[in-house]
This record gives structure tokens, sequence and C-alpha cells, in this order.
């Protein structure tokens, strides 16, 4: 009696992770595995230039100087947690349990300089740790990077266009600040309503806050758009703030800045062209 096994042969599969224990931290050499024609690409290979990009700006010396900590940390320093997050960001992910899959990445694991990330409960316990001054603290660190990459890419922009807008971020608890506002995809429950302002031609983050339920008052408009006009690099002649989220209902008693800050030129002036505020 002859049989064939030709159709009970199981495929050996491919490796998909990195299984094996490193005891060291990996280095970036001509041993770091890299291939430009396999069927498996590693995602991760363009870490290199972006950490690179982060060293020549001093990314490293701007966290050190302006990040502070409440927590002393163990596992990794705060500029290598910090830095590990921003890498994961670049690569995609956006969530803190995402990052298991690249943990032991050579590529990410070698810009590190450590053995593997840490797991999730530990990132936790490090974003747990930072005060709410530190989200000033990264907007700052935002602002002189900028500039930076402005100068270093001779980008020489002499008029931008702020798009200013809030979001709604639903409740579901009873969170402190939550208010029954405008929330038109669920009506009836609490929000906050962060406001958020962005450079139109280049589409950067320029600057936010986050804010209560409540909808914004013309002060509290007025206020937030000094702040993201000194956030702005130096060099712009002329600023045209859109407010796109505020209607009729918005209050109309603040007057928007005429001059900027200084660092922006002499004569430099600002017009604001809200589409439906009428006269802000």
């Amino acid at each position: 009696m002859v049989t064939s096994r030709k159709e009970h042969r199981r495929k050996i599969p491919v490796r998909q992770g990195f299984q094996d224990s490193y005891p060291e931290p990996n280095k970036i050499g001509p041993s770091t595995p890299y291939d430009f024609s396999g069927k498996h690409l590693t995602p991760y290979g363009g870490l290199l230039p972006v950490a690179t990009m982060l060293e020549k700006l001093g990314f490293q010396a701007l966290v050190k100087e302006t990040m502070t900590c409440g927590r002393k940390t163990r596992v990794m320093s705060l500029y290598k947690f910090v830095l590990g997050l921003v890498l994961g960001f670049y690569v995609g992910f956006q969530r803190l349990n995402q990052l298991r899959f690249i943990a032991r990445d050579p590529m990410l694991t070698g810009v590190l300089k450590e053995p593997r990330l840490p797991p999730q409960s530990t990132l936790w316990r490090f974003l747990a740790s930072l005060h709410l001054n530190v989200a000033l603290q990264i907007l700052l660190i935002q602002q002189a990077m900028r500039q930076r990459v402005w100068q270093a890419a001779n980008v020489k922009l002499e008029a931008v266009t702020l798009d200013t807008d809030t979001t709604v971020h639903t409740l579901y608890g009873g969170q402190m600040g939550g208010r029954k506002s405008y929330n038109p995809k669920n009506k009836g429950k609490k929000s906050y309503q962060p406001m958020l302002t962005f450079i139109a031609e280049t589409r950067e983050y320029l600057w936010g806050e986050l804010r209560n339920g409540d909808r914004p008052t013309g002060k509290q408009i007025h206020d937030h758009l000094k702040k993201a006009i000194g956030a702005l690099p130096a060099g712009i002649k002329q600023i045209s703030a859109h407010l796109s989220a505020f209607d009729d209902s918005t209050p109309k008693h603040c007057d928007p800045p005429n001059r900027l800050p200084s660092g922006h030129g002499p004569g430099a002036a600002m017009k604001v062209r809200p589409p439906d505020l009428g006269e802000f």
C-alpha cells in the first residue's frame, strides 16, 4: 500500500517577530539586518534618518532642558521614554499597546540603545507621572523644533494662515469640566471642546489647549490667538486667522491683536477673516 503525503505536508511558517532574547542593546552597524527585495520588508528602516535628524536638531538637549518629571525613571531615562514614543508615532502606532509589536525591533532598539521597549504598564506609569504643566512644555519644545527645522530647510514664509477650530470630545463618565453643549453626534452627552490651531500652508499643528465643554467666548479666542501667534517662527509679516468653527452665537466683544509679538518684523500686522462672525 502506497500512501502519498504531499497533500498533508505542512508549510513552515515565516517568522513574523523577533523571538530571541537580546542580553545587550543592539547597535546599528554592518550587522544590522536590512533588505531591499525580500517579501517581508520591515517598515522601521526609516527610523534611522529620523533619529539622525532629531540628533542634528538638538532634540535631546531641548527635552532635558524643558521637560520635567516628578517621578524618577528607572528602566530608561526621560529622554529615551520621549524618543521611544515619538518614534512609535512616526511608525504609525497611536496606542501604547501597539508598541509591543516593535518592542524588540533591531532598528528601534539600536536607536534607543536599549535591549527592548518597556511594557505597556511601565509606559502608562511614566505618562501618569507627568503633571499638567508638561503639556505647555511640549508645546514649547515643538515651537523650538519648528524654528530650527524652518531654518535648516530654508523655509521663509512671509504670510501664513492660521486655521483655528474646536473639536468635540465626548465623555462617558463624570470627568471634571464636562459640559452639555454643542455635540451633534452625541446630543445631550457631556463633552470637552479642545481648541486647536494649525498653519494652513504647512499643515503643522501650532497651538492647542484642553477646554471644558462650554462654547468659547470672544476673550478666550483672543487669548488663544495671541499664544498661537507667539509660537510662530520669526520673520512672518502677515497673518490671516481663519476661524472656521465659530458661528453667530459666539460672542464678538473681543478685538484681535493688531500687532504681532516681537520677532515678526517691523510693521507686521494681522487680519482676522472669520466666515460667519461678521465683525469679530
